[in-house]
């Protein structure tokens, strides 16, 4: 290669270089991808322990990937090639039978040990509170027939089997995985999205009731309405692959209660369940509850003297809609964001039962867990 074609190349390179820079500079970082339902990493605090450690240039690392610009018209056009390939997977979203995305579970880390850990250390510390857990299997596990063919993926089962035999006595585990495979044939859970639906929420629901000893209110005590039929899940996004849209429903009851809702973390309140708003966003789903909070307090009409409080992900959102109509107060915690004291949160307001929700997936993966004993 010639010298006039070496510095060619070096021009396009320099080129390059700068116009990435010049767009770092002048585009506003993106803190969320409505596209990937996500937040995005933001630029890393620069501290010499950061250097020398390398945790700076693995975080600037990701941050140059999030924030590259028109990054989801990258990654739908990596998408669309290895759709054209006729690759089973794509972001690691497997293309399943009758329009089901799953995504890959694999076996998961330490977190899932410190998990079980932190479950048994809160239960020992609060002697006094009927703690439970209530562990959601994903599609993939319930719908593992509808698989892409020669796929291997670990078994939730195993995972489940695991936090159950080691919890410490006293600690109610509701297993529902056998409840939900009964009705896999129902619309349990969304085919484009990684969450399950109000109505396998309501099948899970009757089961936690047996396991606690109420009753539980009959399907037919709801009025069962479609309040989308146009939503595409985080799973769709990652996958780029063209399919139906999913729909979601709304269980309302036909007997009487009223609820009031404290977003204490916002400061705003709301006397709904739901927030429609949402049916305007790519984000649909976060219509239950109103999406991530770290704290949130319901108030219904139901008096019993009840306090719970639910510590948990965002399957808990459209499953907390019906224990409102057994407790006199709920109170929602998400230890992703809530940060304070949360034993003396519950001593303060005299708190009597103890809820931990989570689907399989992130009570592998999430060590905000960690918070119980810190």
């Amino acid at each position: 290669m010639n010298n006039t074609a070496n510095k060619t190349l070096i021009i396009i390179f320099i080129g390059i270089l700068v116009t990435f820079n010049i767009s770092y500079a002048l585009m506003p970082e993106k803190s969320f991808s409505e596209s990937e339902n996500r937040v995005l990493a933001k630029f890393p605090k620069l501290s010499l322990k950061q250097i020398m450690s390398g945790d700076f240039t693995e975080s600037f690392e990701q941050y140059v990937i999030d924030q590259v610009l028109y990054r989801d018209k990258w990654v739908f056009i990596k998408s669309g090639i290895e759709s054209v390939l006729q690759k089973k997977e794509n972001n690691d979203i497997y293309f399943g039978k009758d329009n089901y995305l799953f995504k890959k579970f694999k076996k998961p880390s330490d977190t899932l040990s410190n998990n079980i850990n932190n479950l048994n250390y809160f239960a020992s510390k609060l002697t006094e509170l009927q703690t439970s857990v209530l562990l959601v299997p994903n599609s993939i596990k319930i719908y593992e027939d509808k698989l892409p063919k020669f796929v291997s993926v670990f078994d939730q089962l195993t995972v489940i089997n695991t936090v159950k035999q080691n919890l410490n006595n006293g600690i109610i585990f509701s297993d529902i995985y056998s409840t939900l495979n009964n009705v896999k044939d129902e619309y349990i859970y969304f085919k484009t999205d990684h969450h399950w639906t109000m109505r396998g929420a309501y099948y899970a629901y009757t089961k936690y009731a047996e396991d606690m000893g109420f009753t539980a209110y009959n399907i037919n005590d709801f009025s069962i309405e479609t309040v989308s039929d146009s939503f595409f899940g985080t799973y769709y996004s990652k996958a780029n692959k063209q399919l139906p849209a999913d729909s979601i429903e709304t269980f309302n009851p036909k007997f009487s209660v009223s609820y009031q809702l404290e977003y204490l973390d916002s400061e705003s309140k709301s006397t709904s369940l739901y927030d429609t708003s949402y049916l305007t966003k790519k984000d649909k789903y976060s219509m239950f509850l109103g999406g991530n909070h770290a704290l949130l307090k319901i108030t219904s009409s139901v008096t019993n003297n009840k306090k719970l409080i639910v510590i948990k992900d965002s399957y808990s959102h459209c499953f907390i809609p019906f224990l409102a109509n057994h407790y006199e107060e709920i109170h929602v915690v998400d230890l992703r964001y809530y940060k304070l004291n949360i034993y003396d949160y519950i001593t303060e307001n005299k708190i009597d039962n103890a809820l931990f929700l989570y689907n399989v997936t992130s009570f592998g993966e999430d060590n905000s867990l960690d918070w119980l004993v810190r």
